[in-house]
């Protein structure tokens, strides 16, 4: 290990708050960087606060030199996934490392250690905390700065972590969309008589039925998700994450499409607030807290000129209807009338072809990349294929 590191395990909340401010340490001189809530970041570790935990079992580690953090990780076994994807599988998380490869091997040794102490026969990574939250690392696309929930990190960072034997599992895509360029008279043409066909309306969020808005999009994004890495939200996982989107979002942003008055699809999209936080300035450790941040949202929101289209998702018994061209179609409506120019489509697996076409049919540019590794725990599985218990 490098000099006068140390690996320590931690639970109090003193130190979860020095987990969290190491980031400044690491990304004080990326211009790219964009500073998060302290008070979020707080919220998304806290065992007790965040409902993801109730489900999860999860062990946190400082690397220190001198008493100052120099790296982090977390080890994770998501008990919802494992039931979902019939695995024995952990992840890694939250890692944050300076270029230092002996610091990251002590890392990954101890996650490690933990996972296989719990049976676990694979990791995968990194989640922070799982599928539903920011997922994999950013390995191109380093020129321009996150979108909202996308994670980011050094370039150094897919070295440090395939060095220590974890391989590419899959990529995912983010997609640039432009008012100028994703709108073709096909596309409307194509999406406005499949409409009429089957009979398809799409309207916005109704705010006024906010619970009732919430448990239609837990309802299809449960039931249409079905792919490589999905757990389902819980009930408390989906209203925890409701009520911190609930801050930021536009309702007529969120879109469902009925057939008969059910609710079969549904799109959301949300601004792009993380331009408003970033300053493209140094930001000292520790100083993005609450009141700052709310003052660079008020301050600079409508130099906010992108939205993130986060999910888009169809029952499997109405899909290949039109449905999903419908709520692009009227995503990119909604968003031109209130001025956005640009939208993100992230993050896409690069296994899903339909999605894939259909970013690339809208003049898509594929502009990011991000990858999620796996390393086999147990060197006796076949393929890590035989995970039953």
């Amino acid at each position: 290990m490098s000099e006068n590191v140390t690996i320590r395990k931690i639970s109090s909340r003193q130190d979860k708050r020095r987990f969290v401010r190491m980031m400044w340490d690491i990304y004080r001189d990326d211009p790219n960087w964009v500073p998060p809530l302290e008070m979020d970041r707080m919220k998304l570790i806290d065992e007790k606060k965040n409902p993801f935990y109730s489900h999860a079992e999860t062990g946190w580690w400082l690397a220190e030199r001198n008493g100052q953090p120099v790296g982090r990780i977390a080890a994770i076994v998501n008990h919802n996934y494992n039931q979902a994807q019939n695995e024995r599988a952990g992840f890694f998380g939250f890692f944050e490392c300076i270029d230092d490869a002996n610091v990251a091997k002590a890392l990954f040794q101890v996650a490690e250690s933990w996972l296989k102490e719990r049976e676990m026969n694979i990791v995968y990574g990194p989640a922070n905390p799982s599928s539903n939250d920011e997922y994999g690392l950013l390995i191109d696309g380093f020129d321009r700065p996150p979108v909202l929930l996308m994670t980011y990190n050094p370039p150094y960072y897919a070295a440090l972590i395939e060095q220590n034997g974890y391989a590419k599992e899959q990529d995912l895509y983010a997609y640039l969309l432009s008012q100028d360029t994703a709108r073709s008279d096909k596309l409307v043409r194509v999406s406005k008589a499949m409409a009429e066909r089957n009979k398809i309306t799409v309207r916005p969020m109704n705010t006024k039925r906010f619970a009732e808005e919430v448990e239609h999009i837990k309802r299809i994004y449960n039931a249409a998700w079905q792919n490589e890495g999905f757990v389902p939200f819980t009930d408390a996982e989906m209203d925890f994450l409701a009520r911190d989107l609930k801050q930021i979002y536009d309702p007529e942003l969120v879109l469902f499409a009925e057939v008969d008055g059910r609710a079969v699809g549904f799109a959301l999209s949300l601004p792009d607030v993380n331009q408003a936080f970033h300053s493209g300035i140094k930001i000292p450790r520790g100083i993005a807290n609450l009141p700052i941040g709310i003052w660079k949202l008020l301050t600079k929101k409508k130099a906010i000129d992108t939205i993130r289209i986060i999910v888009l998702g169809v029952l499997k018994e109405y899909r290949h209807r039109g449905v999903d061209a419908l709520l692009y179609t009227e995503t990119m409506n909604v968003a031109k009338r209130k001025g956005y120019r640009y939208g993100e489509a992230s993050w896409v697996q690069e296994s899903n072809i339909p999605m894939n076409r259909a970013a690339q049919m809208m003049n898509g540019v594929k502009y990011k990349t991000y990858r999620v590794y796996r390393k086999n725990l147990n060197q006796d599985l076949q393929d890590g294929k035989d995970l039953q218990d």
